[in-house]
């Protein structure tokens, strides 16, 4: 097999093409063939490995997933029995921290409390109008 590198070159013979899968004619057909199944041994014995850690990667990615959904962080003071109860939610495994179970409790709060948001909404679009003509009659004076 020619060297690419060879400078031996001429338009009659064209260099042959570099190919590792290709055997020299010198190399003994077994040995090539022990060489690959050595190989694919090899490559065998990293497929747990990597579904392993193709597997933590995914966990990560939902762990990350999961807590992304999480825009805004809100310091709270609660009682010493709001506390108490975050923490059995949290013992018990339901959550992973006091602020998950917090967060859920206020998410499930304000979903029981959906009236009062309804009124609180049509309140401050009340106020918003009167605002506005408020800020319309000091225009036109």
């Amino acid at each position: 097999m020619s060297n690419p590198y060879d400078s031996r070159h001429d338009a009659n013979h064209p260099p042959e093409p570099i190919d590792d899968l290709m055997l020299s004619d010198a190399e003994d057909p077994r040995h090539s063939s022990e060489r690959m199944s050595s190989s694919v041994r090899d490559i065998a014995a990293r497929i747990p490995e990597s579904l392993s850690s193709i597997g933590r990667d995914i966990s990560r990615t939902i762990e990350r997933a999961i807590s992304a959904k999480d825009d805004y962080v809100v310091a709270v003071k609660v009682s010493h029995e709001a506390q108490d109860k975050l923490d059995q939610l949290v013992q018990a495994g339901v959550f992973r921290s006091r602020a998950e179970a917090a967060a859920f409790l206020i998410d499930e709060g304000i979903k029981s409390q959906t009236a009062l948001f309804d009124r609180v909404a049509q309140k401050l679009s009340e106020i918003e109008r009167l605002r506005a003509e408020l800020r319309g009659m000091i225009g036109e004076g």
